[in-house]
């Protein structure tokens, strides 16, 4: 816990001074202030088809609340715990709950459940249709993402960087699989992936994990990123954001790291670029990966070969979301409410929109032909693709 409490006062302070323009650990030290949104002219209005106050906003910079897509319904989750199920389409509420609990990202689900992740280390098991109470778990540890279901096992990542896999019956525990953490890390933990029987996870030693959805027995790990550098700040390499898996090639990115894309079946690095970021990308399989970088770039690059095909840089310290592909456009969302489309086929800006005076933090998710962003004053905004 200490390295977590370590890390998250760095960042919180530096976030802190980077807000007021001055760094207090250098005399005469400026950090230099997020860029101005730049002018341009629209290619289309984007179209809000509902959006509704979820009234489960949180001022936490590090929570990871985004809504969460299951079947034909929007689960979104407060950091109170109030937990809310709305008809994707329409944003018809259908059911919500007061679990009364502290809360650091958001819901998750499979198997008929909405799976419910605590800074007090429990899984909470909701009956999807009605939002009742099925069963709750304890767990060693704050759950820093979100936990995930599929046939007939729970899994969950806790801050002790354990992976835990849980009967989706009654919660008991099937498997357990744990790295040790780093003295410093990132506060944050990488969303497992679960494909087919696989389970794929990253962690703070920058390595990435398959394991049997079954047993939890190792099927491969590859290194992505390696600790380098003189200071423990310069050795940070977690791999915070969820890995992305099309047609059974794994990408997935490290702080201080790279961008790799790696064979789902043996472990091996197809590719590899040298990158930076904690939020994370897109793919569209065979063209192009999307990723939001630690300098906030949007950058486009060429799956295969790691080549880069644009770069938009206007977003500069703006504190992007990882990027989500909708239609002709990628689209991120920013520290202050508001969500840019970029064109896919050359970064250019052709869409802003401001929902929320506060940050959008999680990345935005897609069903059908809606794209859902949450921002962090509890604001969940649906919007047609274009």
């Amino acid at each position: 816990m200490v390295n977590l409490v370590r890390i998250s006062f760095i960042l919180f302070a530096s976030a802190l001074l980077t807000a007021c323009g001055l760094s207090w650990f250098e005399e005469d030290t400026y950090v230099a202030l997020p860029s101005e949104l730049v002018e341009f002219s629209p290619e289309f209005e984007p179209t809000t088809v509902w959006s509704t106050d979820t009234g489960s906003g949180t001022d936490d910079d590090y929570s990871q609340l985004g809504a969460w897509i299951q079947g034909d319904t929007v689960i979104t989750v407060g950091y109170e715990g109030d937990v809310s199920s709305y008809v994707a389409m329409s944003g018809k509420k259908l059911w919500s709950v007061d679990l009364d609990v502290s809360v650091t990202t958001g819901a998750g689900g499979g198997n008929g459940l909405i799976l419910i992740g605590t800074r007090e280390g429990q899984i909470i098991a909701l009956d999807e249709l009605n939002g009742s109470v099925k069963w709750t778990k304890q767990l060693t540890s704050e759950v820093l993402s979100r936990a995930k279901s599929a046939h007939g096992v729970v899994v969950a990542r806790t801050a002790d960087g354990r992976l835990s896999g849980l009967s989706v019956e009654d919660g008991t525990q099937l498997w357990s699989y744990q790295r040790a953490v780093p003295l410093l890390s990132l506060r944050g933990a990488s969303e497992a992936v679960i494909t087919g029987e696989t389970v794929i996870s990253g962690y703070a030693n920058g390595k990435l994990v398959a394991l049997s959805l079954a047993d939890g027995v190792v099927i491969w790990e590859t290194s992505v990123a390696v600790p380098r550098g003189r200071t423990e700040l310069d050795r940070l390499v977690d791999i915070d954001s969820a890995p992305v898996i099309v047609d059974d090639i794994v990408y997935v990115v490290a702080f201080n790291g790279r961008l790799a894309a790696i064979s789902l079946d043996s472990g091996r690095v197809l590719w590899h670029r040298e990158l930076s970021s904690r939020s994370g990308l897109d793919v569209d399989a065979g063209y192009s990966v999307y990723v939001s970088d630690d300098s906030d770039y949007v950058w486009s690059l060429q799956d295969g070969t790691g080549d880069a095909l644009w770069r938009q840089t206007q977003l500069l310290r703006r504190k992007i979301t990882a990027p989500v592909i909708v239609g002709n456009s990628v689209v991120v969302g920013d520290f202050d409410g508001y969500v840019h489309w970029i064109s896919r086929e050359d970064g250019r800006f052709v869409a802003r929109k401001r929902i929320a005076d506060e940050a959008i933090r999680s990345k935005p998710v897609v069903k059908d032909d809606l794209v859902f962003v949450t921002a962090s004053d509890g604001t969940l905004t649906a919007f047609r693709i274009n």
